[in-house]
């Protein structure tokens, strides 16, 4: 059977908006960032200075690239993270830092990925699966994507409600707190307007409250810095049993977070990166890894700041003993009931207990860190959401617009909670919702390997055997922690209509992931799995080797290989 031969050709439009085409369609063009259709929200990209003086490594190059990492990293600090910290203290002390330190490594190891690809290939990752997944999958992927924000943004909401009321010493209810979050938000959209670095230092303002604010609680506490250090690099749970398992596994969970890859790959399209000088690209993903690094660092800081202050003064102890403590000293003291079981204690419970034991200072300090944890998450949120959206479904919403999506979906649960229930039941939502993010997490891992294993995606950039083996067996360990967490959450529910209904979710939740594990797989290099002859098979296989059965999109692979002017399909 004679073979077709398609001739690939760039033309920029008359418009001079710099959009090509191939076989008539638009494509992005790889010419440089000044003609990329898809390009941030953000107004302006920023200049990357140069520094001929320091080839290597140049201050000044590292602050131009500050600013996404940062941004990224306060998804390591929203409250449902900040929850997880305080009770892995309390319930195992100073032996799950450990854990943490982990966690946040492999965040950050993934975090790289997301941005290698954004940087390589100009597009963020909710583009990319847009141009790669066929339409049904899409879909899917999208609606697992969106409901991973939605999920955050109630965790949001909940801690920026509850610091609120703590703030007011309980003169605005719990539901006038979660009114609140929704006229804040609006107001601090606006903020980009005034230029994107001024919107990164506003950032940068609300992580420095977050470390002052808990390093005040760690001073005041000062926890004992020998069994910090052990509980941090010595891998070891001693004495521990299902509760402190079920902590350990609530900690992976709650560090990564899905939507963070999703938005990391579209923060660093804020940077002027020439994608056609190797050079340029491979420096940019030097700087963005390096800021990535410090700005997970100061995160962890802060949350071993939390772990440590509840370990050192709450770890072992009882309700009882803490009823007595505050009976006299809040009139708080009757979340605490008067048995022997081991303290339990939320984002609210802890801003109580700590103002009975050291005084109504560290009450309102630790409300004034929550709150900016949950506004700061928030924005961030925002943010995920518009990326998100704009990506799989090609949909320009305003941000407004996008916000009011968004919070509506994710007030209106809480809201209901907050007026017709108490408090404990708010932040027992935290619970559910740390379940609903961990179930997302493969929506993100899984499609973030599988295209920086591409050649034909990420070039010269693609991941090499060491980083395909060592991001699949990551992304197996944590698929496989967050699916105990689901199973022990929905077996502590105790009802069968639970469980019934539990079943048949995750036989469709498995079968879209074993989906996502096979395009994974054949990326990886088994390309024994694929099937299936499409324009994409035909020409990965022809120009690369590569046997991937994704959609018919060739535009990534021309986005780096702009001297290609054929290519033959059967």
């Amino acid at each position: 059977m004679p073979h077709k031969e398609y001739k690939l050709e760039y033309k920029k439009d008359s418009s001079g908006d710099g959009v090509s085409t191939i076989y008539g369609n638009p494509v992005p063009a790889p010419l440089s960032d000044s003609t990329d259709e898809f390009t941030t929200y953000f107004d302006q990209k920023i200049p990357i200075p140069e520094d001929e003086k320091h080839p290597w490594f140049s201050f000044r190059k590292l602050w131009a690239f500050t600013g996404p990492g940062f941004l990224m990293s306060i998804a390591y600090l929203d409250p449902g993270n900040i929850e997880s910290d305080l009770q892995s203290g309390s319930i195992a002390g100073f032996k799950l830092l450990w854990v943490l330190l982990l966690a946040t490594v492999i965040g950050l190891l993934l975090q790289r990925l997301a941005a290698r690809l954004g940087v390589v290939t100009g597009l963020h990752l909710a583009e990319v699966c847009n141009r790669q997944y066929p339409k049904v999958p899409r879909i899917i992927l999208w609606l697992m994507v969106e409901l991973a924000i939605i999920g955050s943004d109630m965790q949001e909401v909940i801690g920026s409600a509850i610091a609120i009321n703590l703030l007011s010493a309980g003169i605005v209810p719990l539901w006038g707190g979660v009114l609140i979050t929704i006229a804040d938000t609006f107001v601090f959209l606006f903020l980009d307007k005034y230029g994107l670095r001024k919107l990164e230092a506003f950032f940068g303002f609300l992580i420095t409250i977050m470390a002052v604010t808990f390093g005040y609680e760690y001073v005041t506490v000062r926890p004992d810095q020998g069994q910090l250090l052990k509980g941090m690099f010595m891998p070891y749970c001693a004495g521990c049993g299902a509760p402190q398992l079920e902590q350990a596994v609530g900690i992976v969970g709650a560090v990564i977070m899905p939507h963070n890859m999703y938005l990391h790959s579209a923060l660093v399209k804020s940077r002027q990166v020439n994608r056609a000088n190797k050079k340029e690209v491979s420096e940019a993903n030097k700087y963005f890894f390096i800021e990535s690094c410090i700005a997970l660092f100061v995160s962890f800081i802060i949350n071993v700041f939390v772990v440590s202050v509840f370990a050192e003064a709450f770890f072992g102890k009882t309700n009882e003993e803490v009823y007595n403590f505050c009976a006299n000293k809040s009139s708080q003291a009757a979340l605490f009931p008067q048995n022997n079981e081991t303290l339990d204690v939320d984002i609210y419970k802890g801003g109580v207990v700590l103002g009975c034991y050291f005084g109504p200072a560290a009450l309102y300090i630790w409300a004034i860190g929550i709150l900016a944890a949950g506004q700061s998450s928030t924005m961030t949120g925002t943010y995920s959401g518009q990326f998100v959206m704009e990506g799989f479904l090609n949909l320009k919403w305003s941000r407004f617009a996008r916000v009011v999506l968004t919070r509506s979906i994710a007030i209106t649960p809480t809201l209901l909670v907050a007026i017709f229930q108490d408090v404990e039941h708010l932040t027992g939502m935290n619970d559910f919702l740390n379940v609903l993010m961990s179930l997302q997490l493969p929506f993100a891992l899984i499609p973030v390997l599988t295209f920086t294993s591409l050649r034909p995606v990420m070039n010269d950039f693609a991941n090499g055997l060491g980083w395909k083996i060592a991001g699949g067996i990551l992304i197996l360990i944590i698929c496989t922690i967050n699916i105990y967490f689901v199973v022990v959450y929905v077996t502590a529910l105790g009802q069968m209509v639970f469980y019934v209904c539990a079943s048949i979710l995750s036989i469709v939740y498995l079968a879209f992931v074993a989906y996502l594990t096979w395009q994974c797989l054949i990326a990886l290099g088994i390309s024994g799995l694929a099937c299936g002859h499409t324009l994409s098979l035909a020409t990965l296989k022809a120009l690369e080797g590569y046997n991937l059965g994704l959609i018919s999109r060739p535009e990534l692979f021309l986005l780096n290989n702009m001297d290609a002017d054929s290519v033959t399909s059967r």
